[in-house]
């Protein structure tokens, strides 16, 4: 079996955070995803390669069930963990990858986000490293397109005055029942930040009945009143579901000369 052995590396010494992208095979809708080829490259190296340019970051790891995608990841340098493929959800995979590590700080970059900024993930990392009360930390921008607010796959953000998560949905949020001139509509993006004792915490609680409405685990959070800051995302980032997310950041990846190459 490949394992990395990051473990005995990082275990003799204390890190500040550390980035886990966690990747699963067979993923329902789109089998074989992380390692589905964008413009050239799977996309699962993509992401590692945003994630490894962020600057407060101090280790990025990836978190997969399958000997495929770490082989992937060990052959382009990069360092993959073994995890159970019974486990439930990304967030159970990323705490299972860490829960052996001295870190104070734990980031969750999603691995079908290939187009994400390393200036985001810098931005939840740094606010988490900066406010060490705080237990948990995303990004959000606002989206004014109404085909965007409408699809399911773009995930909804209310944010309070106070810059914590209030709630997020699938549907449209908020509900305008009156024009609300300022009111912006949120997307979130597929980045979380923990403080280590928070994600310990997270993947404890059983599954919300929120969380399996609306098919979006940090609403278990949410509901169990963890703190979770919205912070404003440096830039947009697609999540690929399917494969017409595949070919739509293949396009745009293949017009962006600072981003068509690893």
């Amino acid at each position: 079996m490949l394992v990395s052995n990051v473990h005995r590396l990082a275990t003799n010494s204390s890190l500040s955070s550390v980035a886990v992208i966690p990747s699963r095979y067979g993923a329902e809708r789109f089998p074989g995803k992380p390692l589905h080829p964008i413009a050239g490259i799977p996309m699962v190296l993509r992401v590692l390669e945003r994630a490894q340019k962020a600057r407060r970051i101090s280790l990025v790891l990836v978190a997969t069930d399958d000997e495929r995608i770490a082989r992937a990841v060990e052959s382009a340098g990069g360092r993959a963990v073994m995890t159970d493929a019974a486990l439930p959800s990304g967030t159970d995979r990323v705490f299972a990858a860490v829960k052996d590590l001295d870190v104070n700080v734990v980031l969750n970059v999603q691995g079908d986000e290939p187009m994400m900024d390393p200036e985001n993930i810098d931005r939840v990392a740094g606010f988490l490293l900066d406010h060490p009360g705080f237990p948990l930390a995303t990004v959000a921008l606002p989206i004014r397109d109404p085909n965007e607010i409408a699809n399911p796959n773009n995930v909804k953000v209310v944010r309070g005055d106070d810059g914590r998560a209030l709630y997020f949905s699938r549907s449209p949020l908020p509900y305008r029942r009156r024009a609300e001139p300022g009111l912006a509509t949120l997307k979130h993006l597929g980045l979380y930040g923990y403080r280590k004792e928070a994600l310990a915490k997270w993947t404890s609680l059983p599954p919300h009945p929120l969380e399996r409405a609306e098919g979006l685990e940090q609403l278990r959070a949410i509901a169990a009143g963890m703190a979770m800051a919205v912070l404003d995302a440096v830039s947009d980032s697609i999540g690929v579901d399917t494969i017409e997310d595949a070919r739509r950041v293949e396009a745009l990846i293949l017009n962006s000369p600072t981003t068509a190459e690893v």
